[in-house]
């Protein structure tokens, strides 16, 4: 009998990544994607709690789930399982709770998953070093863009943040799986590939000899035509090899998206944010300077304790 599911995806585009894992996963093992208007056999939320309205929005959409398909397992994957277990297992209908590690068994453990009242939960600590766990994607369902998640984790522990917790130590995916997966999305007719990661900038921190603009050489030296595009980066880690690859090569996005969070010295200081708004002025001058016609988009947090 064939099983349907539904997935929601709250967050970023490492979790949409992740839900695409999973969506193909379920898909090539026989099981079918439910119409939005009908009852699924399985729903997964795959949750984030990068602010307080993410979780409470994780939290809604979880309960949603629960009235909407009163049959179903209810599974709540991702960085809310991962840093509050406990909190989620206290919402009745939850079946099963995973969290960031062992993605690449979880399509399994979903199709097997049966109704606990308590949930169960399949949550480990991260140890203080972990290996990049590649979860492959070929296809991804209505979209023109493929995503590559070629990084995870982060030990920046800006004052705000809890990602370091959900998501661990750095890794990375090694350049030649990288090159590989890339030539594979482009023989697949996609277009544009987005790189997206945790936290970009450091890839290859965790490998000897790499970062990021030497593994976008190489990427451009493997493809024909394709576009790479970068998700965020934080404004320390855009230098100028970075930007001069840019500058001189059109199948690399002219698009940077940068996290400043403020533009107040003290606050970025009590944030443990590394740079100044002068510093910050500066790189955007760089850009704007150097790529003609370049997109930036930035973040910003408003209401930061002590802010005026």
């Amino acid at each position: 009998m064939t099983k349907y599911f539904k997935i929601i995806t709250l967050g970023c585009k490492v979790n949409q990544y992740e839900s695409a894992f999973i969506e193909e996963s379920l898909v090539n093992k026989g099981c079918q994607k439910a119409r939005q208007d009908k009852k699924a056999d399985l729903v997964i939320i795959n949750g984030c709690i990068v602010t307080a309205t993410a979780s409470y929005q994780s939290r809604q959409a979880v309960r949603r789930a629960i009235r909407e398909n009163p049959q179903a397992i209810i599974a709540v994957v991702g960085c809310y399982g991962q840093v509050f277990p406990d909190e989620l297992s206290k919402i009745n209908g939850v079946d099963l709770i995973v969290g960031n590690k062992g993605k690449s068994a979880l399509p399994e453990l979903l199709l097997n998953a049966i109704h606990h009242n308590p949930p169960l939960i399949l949550v480990k600590d991260f140890e203080t070093s972990e290996h990049f766990e590649q979860i492959p994607v070929k296809r991804f369902s209505k979209r023109t863009r493929a995503f590559l998640k070629i990084q995870d984790g982060c030990q920046s522990f800006c004052t705000y943040c809890i990602v370091p917790m959900a998501r661990g130590p750095l890794r990375s995916l090694e350049p030649d799986k990288v090159i590989k997966i890339v030539k594979e999305l482009e023989k697949n007719h996609y277009k544009e590939v987005v790189l997206t990661g945790i936290h970009l900038g450091k890839y290859g921190s965790d490998l000897n000899g790499m970062n990021l603009t030497q593994l976008l050489v190489q990427i451009g030296k493997n493809t024909r035509g394709l576009r790479v595009r970068l998700s965020s980066l934080e404004p320390t880690e855009i230098k100028t090899e970075l930007i001069g690859l840019m500058s001189s090569n059109n199948w690399l996005c002219r698009h940077f998206h940068i996290s400043l969070q403020s533009g107040d010295d003290s606050v970025l200081k009590r944030m443990n944010r590394r740079y100044t708004a002068r510093m910050f002025i500066k790189l955007i001058d760089d850009i704007y300077r150097l790529v003609p016609e370049v997109s930036i988009g930035v973040d910003v947090l408003a209401g930061f304790p002590g802010e005026d």
